[in-house]
């Protein structure tokens, strides 16, 4: 049997919000395994969602950047051990050298952006060489580019001075679509949305399965813990599963800019698509969040 610490009761409690003496139990249960107890207080009903899951104590910034052609942008994290540094001017400066160089380069993962050439060799030994300047220890930690392919075009959207990024592509049938205020419009609302109410996905079907699983394991739980008959069971884990698909896929999201509440991002495109006698898509997104 796992030694059950007060430290790690405690970071378990930070995790999920659960009462130390139910963290306690759990940690005995799952015989210290912290995974499984965060797992064991969700399927119990006592913990939501990990609502303090782990997250990188580092600060720094997020940035993107767009070509002057819309067809394609990257968005990156970079990460120092301070607020205050990550608001001084050097480290600034390093980002806009960092993006600038990843922008005009072809990297499409974090391990060819590492790879990127720069003023003192690769990006990953130029970040290094400047940690001694700037006093603190960084690192390039996330990065990716989405390309417009066929028409379309890639938007990007920066909140909280860098603690949030979006980066969209969206696609669509006519260049002329593309050039209208009201297909920028959408695009631009698009992003704002995606900061909001942090979609893990375009759809359903590009969900992770594994995710799913989790999910329809854990409510199963939960319904039986609420004493509910196992022949309704297959009845009411379809709704869950509904629900599940309007918090974390982004076209069956409910758009944050609806004053009613009510239309969907799908319904929004198709409404938008319409208006300009097109059809009009999200082709994906990438959503970065500061230390998450």
């Amino acid at each position: 049997m796992a030694e059950i610490t007060a430290a790690l009761v405690k970071a378990l409690r930070d995790k999920t919000d659960a009462g130390m003496m139910d963290c306690k139990k759990a940690l005995n249960e799952c015989n210290g395994d912290m995974d499984a107890a965060v797992k064991y207080l969700r399927e119990k009903g006592i913990a939501k969602a990990a609502a303090k899951a782990d997250r990188d104590a580092k600060e720094g910034v997020i940035r993107a950047a767009v070509a002057p052609c819309g067809c394609s942008g990257i968005i990156l994290e970079l990460n120092c051990e301070t607020d205050f540094c990550a608001k001084g001017d050097k480290f600034q400066g390093l980002v806009n050298d960092v993006a600038n160089a990843l922008m005009d380069s072809k990297a499409s993962t974090l391990e060819e952006a590492l790879q990127v050439p720069m003023a003192e060799g690769s990006t990953e030994e130029y970040i290094k060489a400047m940690c001694s300047s700037i006093g603190e220890n960084m690192a390039l930690r996330k990065f990716a580019r989405l390309t417009a392919d066929g028409i379309g075009a890639v938007v990007s959207y920066i909140h909280m001075g860098g603690k949030v990024g979006v980066l969209l592509s969206i696609k669509a049938g006519k260049e002329e679509t593309v050039k209208s205020d009201a297909f920028k419009a959408l695009a631009k609302d698009l992003t704002l949305h995606i900061a909001a109410a942090a979609p893990k996905s375009v759809s359903s079907d590009s969900l992770d399965p594994a995710f799913v699983a989790e999910e329809q394991e854990i409510a199963k739980q939960q319904l039986i813990q609420e004493g509910k008959p196992e022949h309704l069971l297959e009845k009411i884990l379809p709704g869950k599963l509904k629900a599940l698909y309007a918090q974390s896929c982004l076209l069956n999201q409910v758009f944050v800019k609806d004053p009613a509440g009510k239309m969907t991002v799908e319904a929004l495109l198709n409404q938008v698509g319409k208006e300009l006698g097109d059809d009009i898509s999200v082709a994906s997104f990438v959503r970065y969040q500061l230390g998450a």
